[in-house]
């Protein structure tokens, strides 16, 4: 199924759909969710994306992140794509939203309008297989650590939002 992306401007006033590859080929401006989840020791939530990802794969990542459609809130999707992606629902709050630019690779752009969700979870996971290679729960600490040694392991998108996620809370 071909998925599109909801083209806003930096007010977040909807332009209009457009392919989701062609919009990355392109570094057009879209809507994007992010979200972090922890458990109860504050560790973070991190899925490495699967193999047969068409960008950024076996890359280390939040929980989730994508992109709306055109009829979802921003809560709406990211609850979608936990869903889909994790096999599980949780409470979900929306903490803040910015804009960012990064290139991934390959001639593609992630230029989004990012609203970025945290929530808490501590039980089952049912990983789709065709989204998410593995999951793992890691501390703050420990992750400053492997992002500062190996930063190529990490997606450029997950880098700049957890920047501006420590920039709000002081991590």
């Amino acid at each position: 199924m071909e998925e599109f992306v909801v083209l806003v401007n930096p007010e977040d006033q909807v332009l209009g759909l457009m392919e989701k590859q062609q919009a990355h080929v392109n570094g057009l401006l879209h809507r994007a969710f992010s979200v972090f989840l922890f458990n109860n020791n504050g560790e973070m939530l991190l899925q490495k994306r699967a193999s047969g990802k068409y960008h950024s794969p076996l890359k280390w990542t939040n929980a989730v992140c994508s992109h709306p459609r055109i009829e979802e809130t921003y809560l709406e999707g990211a609850r979608r794509r936990m869903k889909e992606e994790l096999g599980i629902e949780a409470d979900l709050s929306e903490k803040f939203s910015f804009i960012y630019k990064a290139d991934v690779g390959n001639g593609l752009w992630e230029h989004e309008l990012d609203h970025v969700f945290t929530g808490i979870f501590e039980e089952e996971f049912h990983l789709n297989k065709d989204e998410v290679e593995e999951i793992r729960y890691i501390s703050m600490e420990d992750l400053d650590k492997e992002i500062a040694g190996n930063p190529e392991n990490f997606t450029e998108w997950f880098k700049i939002i957890l920047d501006e996620y420590k920039h709000h809370f002081n991590s």
